[in-house]
């Protein structure tokens, strides 16, 4: 999944009174990971495969060893892991498969690509994931797989939505591409049904230099398949860490596979992976801290108290979202509307007939919520000075 268009453009050269203050960068992180990224990269020249090659296969089993998984494919993106899971999991044209009508497209594209067909439900308002109520009454007779995301800092309400599952004979696939790190019970985000995925996009906790992805499973077959699947359906060789099954193109594949520079740069950063989603805590305390009782805020992420929480996003719920965005960035402050539209008023989902209201909550959502920026190269002075113009916008204080 990636990340959604800029709510309120560039910024501007010069910040009036402080240094601007972006949605997301990662140079000073990058900048101390250099050496071991340089060497890792250096091993991909010298092996000369640059693609699905040794650098693939370590990331996959230093994968393993963290979200416990037997299974790790890696593959390009993480919409083509949700593509790639689907069809590995027997979707069947026309099968439908549940998703919330709040996420990025690729939640409900992968489905169209995979040949099913997306049926979306509502949104819990505090968790913004599927709400197992609203699930339940979207299920019929062709409904087959269910497929809740994980947004934001905390898991969807799996234990409900893995019950309704078992009642209806449905098959769980978890949207974990935000998710790394968030685990239940012991449990990391994408093994609660069947499988999951990750994506590698650059702002998400552990982000590439470009795209990439993986698919997770406890499911030797299905890892089997989908490993086959991202390398054109070719089962008759080893692909990466699994055997071959036999000695033709047995499904029709594509090229999907992980390029090992985006490996070998994924290597280096997973080494910080737990002190980055630390450093994500206690900037996301800090925002808590400094909005609480703030005028005009509506909704702020719960902060500590949830099992598993890794905050990829702070969110908030605002009054006036559009105007306050335009405030940011005009003192240099970039932020990000997840998501600006909800995915059945989609003009590429128009074919399934919506109209607005259909998802009340979903679509709140889409009017209020403001992403501000939260990285582990952000510094504490600068969420103050976010914090500072935020408070200021609501008291109609100086611009």
């Amino acid at each position: 999944m990636q990340t959604p268009v800029t709510a309120a453009g560039g910024l501007p050269r010069q910040a009036v009174g402080r240094r601007p203050v972006p949605f997301f960068t990662q140079a000073r992180s990058f900048e101390q990971l250099w050496p071991l990224i340089e060497r890792h990269a250096v091993e991909v020249l010298d092996d000369g495969k640059f693609s699905h090659g040794r650098q693939v296969e370590r990331l996959e089993a230093a994968l393993a060893e963290y979200t416990g998984a037997r299974h790790v494919i890696g593959v390009n993106s993480g919409t083509d892991a949700l593509v790639l899971l689907l069809r590995a999991a027997g979707l069947r044209p026309g099968d439908e498969v549940v998703v919330p009508a709040f996420s990025f497209v690729a939640s409900a594209s992968s489905v169209v690509l995979a040949g099913g067909r997306p049926v979306f439900a509502d949104i819990d308002p505090v968790s913004y994931a599927l709400d197992p109520a609203a699930l339940a009454e979207r299920l019929t007779g062709r409904t087959r797989f269910v497929m809740p995301v994980h947004l934001f800092s905390r898991l969807a309400d799996l234990t409900a939505i893995g019950a309704l599952a078992e009642r209806h004979g449905l098959t769980v696939l978890e949207d974990s591409a935000e998710a790394i790190g968030m685990r239940q019970g012991g449990r990391h985000a994408g093994l609660f049904g069947a499988g999951g995925v990750l994506s590698f996009f650059p702002t998400k906790t552990l982000g590439a230099i470009g795209d990439a992805g993986a698919v997770l499973t406890d499911d030797p077959e299905l890892a089997a398949t989908v490993a086959a699947l991202r390398h054109h359906g070719r089962f008759g060789r080893t692909i990466g860490n699994f055997p071959a099954i036999n000695t033709s193109t047995a499904l029709p594949g594509c090229n999907s596979k992980m390029d090992d520079l985006q490996a070998a740069v994924l290597l280096a950063k997973l080494t910080r992976l737990d002190a980055d989603i630390a450093r994500r805590a206690e900037l996301a305390a800090g925002y808590d801290e400094r909005l609480a009782g703030q005028p005009g805020v509506l909704r702020r992420p719960q902060v500590g108290g949830i099992e598993g929480q890794v905050f990829y996003v702070y969110l908030i719920e605002v009054e006036r979202r559009d105007d306050l965005a335009a405030h940011l960035a005009g003192h240099g402050v970039e932020t990000e509307v997840y998501y600006p539209s909800p995915l059945h008023l989609q003009p590429c989902f128009a074919e399934l007939g919506h109209r607005v209201g259909d998802f009340p909550v979903a679509e709140a959502a889409c009017t209020r919520t403001l992403a501000l920026p939260l990285y582990p190269d952000l510094t504490e002075a600068e969420v103050d000075a976010v914090c500072a113009l935020i408070r200021d916008f609501y008291a109609g204080g100086p611009a």
